[in-house]
This record gives C-alpha cells, sequence and structure tokens, in this order.
C-alpha cells in the first residue's frame, strides 16, 4: 500500500503545477489581448485626430489638438465586424470665420458620428466610411456673440429660456432708459436671424413719438449671423439659450468620413 500512495503523489503535483501553467497563460493571453486591443483602439483615435486637424486647417478654422474617443469595447471586434458604435471628435477652443468675416468662437465643438461603418479596406485608405448619422453641439458666449453683431452697445443674456437683448436709449441728451426684448430666433440659409418683440421699457412713459423711437431702437437691435462651415459637413439646426451661452446643434446624415477628411 505504501508504495502505491508513494506513486500517486507526484502526479498530483504535476495535475496541479500543469493546471497552474495553463492558468498563468490564460492570464497572459488575455493581458495581452487587452493591451493589443488598447493599443489599436489608440493608434485609431489619433489618426483621425490628425486628419479632423488638417480639415480643420483647411476650412482656415482653428482648434486646439483634436480629442478622439472611439467608444465600444472591445475595439478589435468592432474593427473586423466594420461597425462602431460611436466615434467622439471633440475641437476645443474652435474659432472659424463668417462669409462676412465675423469670428465664431467655442469653447468646444463637440461632434458625434454614430453607426459608423467601415470595411477592413477602408483602414488601408480603400473604400468608403459611412456615418450614419452625425451631430455636433457648441456654445458661444453671450458677449462673444454680441460681439460678433458688430453693435457696439447690445447685451445678449438667457431669461427664462428665452434670448434676450437689451440697450439704453437716449431720449435727449440728458435723457436714457433701458430697453430689453424677447429675441424671436430662426435659421434661415445658413444664417442665424434674430428679431425682437415683446419690449420692455421701465420708467418711460410711452407716447407716439417715445414709441417710434423704441421702435426704432428695437429694429436697429436685430441682426443676423451666418454660420461658418464645419467639418463633417454638419449644418445648423436648432438654437438653445442657456445660461452660459447660446447652444448651437449642429447635424448631418450618411457622411462620408473619408471623403469629409477623416
Amino acid at each position: 500500500m505504501a508504495e502505491v500512495y508513494g506513486s500517486e503523489r507526484p502526479r498530483r503535483r504535476r495535475g496541479r503545477g500543469l493546471r497552474i501553467v495553463v492558468l498563468t497563460l490564460l492570464v497572459f493571453l488575455i493581458v495581452g489581448v487587452v493591451v493589443l486591443d488598447r493599443f489599436s483602439n489608440s493608434y485609431a483615435e489619433n489618426v483621425i485626430a490628425e486628419k479632423v486637424a488638417t480639415e480643420v486647417a483647411n476650412q482656415k478654422a482653428e482648434s486646439s489638438r483634436p480629442v478622439v474617443t472611439i467608444a465600444g469595447v472591445p475595439f478589435l471586434t468592432q474593427v473586423v465586424a466594420g461597425k462602431y458604435e460611436e466615434i467622439q471628435i471633440e475641437l476645443p477652443d474652435f474659432k472659424a470665420q463668417t462669409g462676412t468675416g465675423e469670428t465664431i468662437r467655442m469653447d468646444l465643438l463637440d461632434i458625434r458620428a454614430r453607426d459608423v461603418k467601415a470595411p477592413l479596406s477602408a483602414l488601408r485608405g480603400q473604400g468608403d466610411v459611412v456615418a450614419g448619422s452625425v451631430t455636433g453641439t457648441g456654445t458661444i458666449d453671450y458677449q462673444l456673440l454680441a460681439d460678433a453683431t458688430g453693435q457696439k452697445d447690445l447685451k445678449l443674456a438667457e431669461k427664462d429660456g428665452k434670448l434676450v437683448g437689451s440697450g439704453v436709449l437716449a431720449i435727449t441728451q440728458t435723457q436714457e432708459f433701458p430697453v430689453s426684448a424677447s429675441a424671436d430666433l430662426k435659421v434661415a440659409d445658413g444664417r442665424v436671424q434674430v428679431r425682437f418683440s415683446d419690449v420692455s421699457t421701465p420708467g418711460l412713459t410711452v407716447n407716439p413719438l417715445i414709441q417710434s423711437q423704441v421702435d426704432g431702437f428695437v429694429q436697429q437691435m436685430a441682426f443676423e449671423l451666418d454660420v461658418p462651415k464645419l467639418p463633417l459637413n454638419l449644418v445648423i439646426q436648432e438654437l438653445q439659450p442657456l445660461p452660459e451661452g447660446l447652444r448651437f446643434t449642429f447635424g448631418a446624415s450618411d457622411v462620408n468620413l473619408a471623403a469629409a477628411g477623416v
């Protein structure tokens, strides 16, 4: 019996050792795959960032280095399938000139490309990379927006979810009164049109002569602003007054990212 037990003990130790070796190899394999996946993801993000930066420069716009994030884990399975959940492109300190010479500034232009389809051949520069939808958002500070209108004394702010414009009306050389009005926002042919109504003139007694002065002042407050050409064929879709500034929402569909510079 002693000989039988003595012959089994080394086998059990060898069995345990083999399992440890297999488990160790599996851990190294998993870690290697994860590292490769993250490296490939980072490489692709850097390539896209460089191409977007080139496109921004070609449009005579400016921004800090683009920050690109390809959503979805693992990344390599998306490469093999040729489908990507979402690609986020952030353009910090974005600046662009309109067709009429005004400079539009945004602290951040946040672009999201969703439902992106790209065959393996596209990674070698052959084939299309198409996003089903692309959206972008950016906020313009009210002071910067007022400066872009060219109206020196115009003040813009958000109140109760609406854009409000205000200024000072000089009735005589010694009499000045504040005037404020709610803005009506409209987007037409790539231009933002701002007109004012619901006028408030606290402290001012209005008569027909004064009313004509107020009406003329409010008409002068109105302005239009060109929207500069944006990356990825984005066009303006919506405007939303927020406490920190006027939020612009842009959009496009079925965008060929390769043709657009990505």
